[in-house]
This record gives C-alpha cells, sequence and structure tokens, in this order.
C-alpha cells in the first residue's frame, strides 16, 4: 500500500517577484510529523502558503503532489476538499459568522453533504472539552475578542472537526503559555488518533514539540532545506542554534 500523501519537487516560489524558495524538496508520508525550523524570514510560512495553494505566492517552478494527483494548478478550496488544511499564525477575525457556523459550513463543503445540527453539535462540545475551551465560544463571532490562546485553540478545533488527511501548522504555538501549548499539543495527538494524518509543523518553539513522536525535522535556510534529520536534530538546535546552518548555507 502506498503511504506516499505529500510531494513537493523543486518548488521555487516569489512573491512581488523576488523569488523566496529557491529548490524545496518535501515528502511526508500518511501519519508521519514533520517539523520545519529556522531563522526568521527564510520562507518557512511561505512554504506553506504555497502547499495550501494561497494566489500570492507565485510557483514559478516545480510541482506538488496530493495523494498521488498532481495539484500545482488547484485553487485553495479544491485543496482543502481534498484534505488539505493550514492552521494560521494570525487567525483572522469574522465578525458575523459564529464559530460552530464556520465549522458545519466547511465540513459541509468538504463533504457535500448536509451535517446533521444534533450530531454536529455533540461531536463540537466533545472536542471541545479536548481543549477545555468554554461552550461559549461556538456561537461567538469567529476569533472576534478571542484571545491569542483561544485563536490557537479554535484553529485546533477545526483541525479535530474537519479530520483532514494533512495539516500544515503554522506557529500555531506562537504566543501560548505553558498550559495553552500543552492543551494544542494534546489536540495535535488526538488528531493523530483520529485520522493518521500527516503533519507540518513550522515552528520556532520546540515545546510543542515535546510530546509529539517527531519522525523528521528539517531546517530551512534563506529558502532551502540545508538539513534533514530526525528528532535529534530538534535538541541540536536547541542547544546550538541556526548559526551553524547559515554559516554553512553561506559557503
Amino acid at each position: 500500500m502506498d503511504n506516499n500523501l505529500l510531494e513537493a519537487k523543486n518548488l521555487h516560489v516569489s512573491v512581488q517577484d523576488k523569488e523566496i524558495l529557491h529548490g524545496v524538496d518535501l515528502k511526508i508520508n500518511k501519519g508521519e510529523i514533520h517539523v520545519l525550523m529556522g531563522p526568521n524570514g527564510t520562507g518557512k510560512s511561505t512554504l506553506g502558503y504555497t502547499l495550501i495553494g494561497n494566489p500570492k505566492y507565485e510557483l514559478t517552478q516545480g510541482r506538488i503532489l496530493f495523494n498521488g494527483k498532481d495539484i500545482t494548478e488547484a485553487p485553495v478550496n479544491e485543496r482543502a476538499k481534498d484534505g488539505m488544511f493550514l492552521s494560521f499564525q494570525n487567525p483572522l477575525e469574522v465578525p458575523g459568522l459564529t464559530l460552530s457556523a464556520f465549522i458545519r459550513s466547511a465540513l459541509e463543503q468538504k463533504t457535500g453533504t448536509r451535517v446533521k445540527l444534533w450530531e454536529f453539535k455533540k461531536k463540537l462540545e466533545a472536542t471541545m472539552d479536548i481543549l477545555d475551551m468554554d461552550k461559549s465560544y461556538a456561537e461567538r463571532d469567529l476569533n472576534v475578542g478571542f484571545s491569542g490562546g483561544e485563536k490557537k485553540k479554535a484553529e485546533i478545533l477545526q483541525l479535530l472537526m474537519l479530520e483532514p488527511s494533512f495539516a500544515i501548522l503554522d506557529e500555531t504555538d506562537s504566543g501560548l503559555d505553558v498550559d495553552a501549548v500543552r492543551t494544542v499539543s494534546a489536540g495535535i495527538k488526538e488528531y493523530q488518533k483520529r485520522c493518521n494524518g500527516g503533519l507540518l509543523i513550522i515552528t520556532h518553539s520546540t515545546k510543542i514539540l515535546e510530546s509529539l513522536d517527531v519522525d523528521y525535522t528539517h531546517v530551512m535556510v534563506e529558502g532551502k532545506i540545508v538539513r534533514t534529520g530526525d528528532a535529534s536534530l530538534v535538541d541540536e538546535i536547541n542547544n546550538t542554534g541556526f548559526e551553524k546552518y547559515e554559516n554553512e548555507s553561506a559557503n
């Protein structure tokens, strides 16, 4: 059985005619957790947005395959329906649309069928319990007045409800306190248990990784993946930082 989930081949990506990614290759199998780390401004989020199909990021060279299908030219909505998910670093506020209505609509778009309200609410409440979320947030406008931590929990709530086969988590742990990081990590573990999905976690901090079984760690410098290793590479980065990788890239 083919476990290949996502494959990016030789990605060159530009934003406003400036090339940000310079030939990135990445292969993720079902059930694997990949971590992407590197200095600020090196192109990590650009890779995430490119994989999900954000039109702001122009793919000038390379291909993206998802479940064996070439999605290089596919729009964002098609990729989402196929099972891709992106958790935003800075989630948007959407007045006039409740969190529960947003998730229910997204589920119906993904499945192409009506979602029974009672079953949806039952699953939503159970999932909110996992994330230690106040149930009242379900009927509040999406992210409006949410704290940073509650916005990130709402992103993980969407992940667990939509159950995509591949998820990109972009700085999901940014700005969270220790307890919130633990809760988000628990949500990620629950996602793996439910879906056995592939994960690409983009992060500067390693706190979110402590309770996860990381399969591969990638270091990106100046738009290139310069080193790939196992979970031990995270410990190495904690001890030495990114300087040696930046020096290697410069030579």
